[in-house]
């Protein structure tokens, strides 16, 4: 066991890179790896009635992930949502009480009032209407001034992504692409000057770009080359994986080393997930069991190629919604009765003393 001190608590993942076979590329740490989850349904979830079990015990939620080697948090803020929970003070409950337990927080915004996503992005209704001028200011202060209220609220994020899986751009038609890029730049730029507008004398948040090509060289070769002619500084590139839809691990693989190569960021697979029941592959064949080992295998091996990321640009991965009720359970990290399954412990070994 290599140990150091100070902001590297404990040196992290080198025996296990050499010990798996994993090209040596640099050393990675603890304290740069996000273990994340988004949990962003957790709150409601639990206030409805949902129990979370952990060994049988209940337990709240976020300390169940915590006992897992969790360290992020990521959740989504709508603009205002009529029928979802996640607004602003909703949002700032939850990041207050994950920020009292020490994890880090990741803020998405969807800049809608409802889902945002390669096949949707709608405007906010308080926003219908506006020049493309005016919703760049809008989204500019709209961003400034949730950042103040987090931060009054000592819940300051530790990283932002604006807009959400934004491969086609972001509050159509106004900033849909491939047509409008000119816009579309504009409005992120928007957003980020946005959350630096906000902090204050805080530590600026980490900038995320997310789209959701995780098993796609072309795409995200096409969307970042057109990305960085424009100039726009940001940190670490997300990118959702699901392979029913996004492709093989050896896909991930091929794009993962890409984009550490050609663009020199930091990338996180920022939405994961896969089922422990029998719900995408019912007619074809599944890379891995639809069962609870399945969806803890998937986990292992995807965590393992993030990794294996050329020049320590791997830096973490955060499962989409695994505590929640109703339908979307099947890809989440508990059974029908709340128990944890053992997708959970993925992390276990890789965290623990």
């Amino acid at each position: 066991m290599i140990r150091a001190n100070g902001a590297h608590k404990s040196l992290l993942f080198t025996v296990i890179f050499i010990a798996a076979g994993f090209p040596l590329y640099s050393t990675v740490y603890a304290d740069d790896y996000a273990i994340g989850a988004d949990l962003s349904f957790l709150k409601q979830a639990e206030e409805r009635g949902t129990v979370f079990k952990d060994d049988g015990q209940a337990k709240p939620g976020l300390q169940i992930f915590k006992n897992h080697g969790y360290n992020w948090i990521r959740l989504r803020l709508f603009h205002t949502p009529t029928r979802l929970p996640n607004d602003l003070d909703y949002t700032i409950a939850l990041a207050k009480e994950a920020k009292k337990l020490g994890f880090k927080f990741l803020l998405n915004y969807h800049y809608s009032d409802t889902w945002a996503d390669p096949g949707k992005q709608f405007i906010p209704k308080a926003w219908e209407g506006k020049s493309h001028d005016e919703i760049v200011q809008a989204v500019f202060e709209y961003t400034r001034d949730t950042i103040i209220a987090f931060r009054q609220a000592g819940a300051l994020p530790d990283m932002v992504q604006p807009g959400n899986e934004i491969i086609n751009g972001m509050l159509w038609p106004d900033g849909r692409l491939l047509d409008n890029w000119d816009n579309f730049a504009e409005l992120m730029k928007a957003g980020i000057n946005g959350v630096d507008a906000g902090r204050g004398n805080e530590q600026r948040p980490k900038i995320m770009v997310h789209i959701d090509r995780g098993a796609d060289k072309k795409r995200t070769k096409d969307f970042f080359d057109k990305w960085h002619s424009y100039g726009i500084e940001y940190d670490v590139i997300g990118q959702s994986y699901y392979p029913w839809w996004h492709g093989t691990l050896l896909d991930l693989r091929e794009n993962l080393i890409f984009m550490a190569n050609t663009y020199q960021k930091d990338i996180i697979l920022v939405e994961v997930a896969y089922n422990w029941r029998p719900s995408e592959y019912k007619d074809k064949p599944a890379p891995f069991p639809e069962m609870p080992e399945g969806q803890r295998q998937f986990l292992d091996e995807v965590h393992r190629l993030v990794l294996s990321t050329p020049h320590n640009r791997g830096k973490g991965i955060f499962w989409w919604e695994p505590a929640v009720a109703g339908g979307l359970r099947s890809r989440g990290m508990f059974d029908d009765d709340g128990n944890a399954l053992p997708v959970i412990t993925v992390f276990d070994r890789f965290t623990r003393k």
